[in-house]
């Protein structure tokens, strides 16, 4: 392969904090709504929902289902602007004050995700994320790179949510 879209800049940012946000406290409420949403059209299980009943499962309480995002709304920092969203694949190196690479489309490469302890009424959140890595190959309409993005979610205990690694596309 002798072009890359990897400059010096970008090579020398991977592990660099993109950002970091918290969250509000997770109300039961939001659990019940994410829930109804996630499972509609069936009903969800009642550990989302009836605080008696998750009282007498292993969790001892009611606990969101492993996908529930605490930042889907609005985080401590308030709303983001319109059109500002970490999933985009033009933002990576904007959000790190590095030039992007000479790209014209972008597509996203997949989600990969592994869960810690499950998050709790009251728990606050917090995502940390990093630029992960970098990579390249060869594709028909020339080279693709691939950028992995990795966030950190944790409470406020320190203990370990999920982490989350978001592929993307850029040709």
């Amino acid at each position: 392969m002798a072009t890359t879209l990897i400059s010096d800049q970008m090579r020398a940012a991977v592990g660099a904090e993109m950002e970091r946000v918290s969250s509000f406290p997770i109300g039961e409420s939001d659990i019940r709504k994410w829930a109804l949403a996630v499972y509609y059209p069936d009903p969800p299980p009642r550990l989302f929902w009836d605080a008696e009943h998750a009282a007498t499962t292993r969790y001892g309480g009611m606990v969101a289902p492993e996908d529930f995002n605490p930042f889907a709304w609005l985080t401590t920092r308030g709303p983001r602007p319109a059109g500002e969203d970490m999933a985009s694949t033009s933002s990576h190196e904007a959000r790190l004050g590095i030039a992007p690479p000479p790209v014209r489309f972008g597509l996203n490469g997949g989600t990969e995700s592994e869960f810690g302890v499950r998050m709790r009424p009251g728990d606050e959140i917090t995502s940390v994320t990093r630029l992960h890595s970098y990579t390249e190959r060869e594709g028909r309409l020339g080279v693709m790179l691939f950028t992995i993005t990795e966030s950190t979610w944790t409470n406020q205990s320190d203990e370990l949510v999920k982490v989350v690694r978001q592929t993307s596309i850029r040709y």
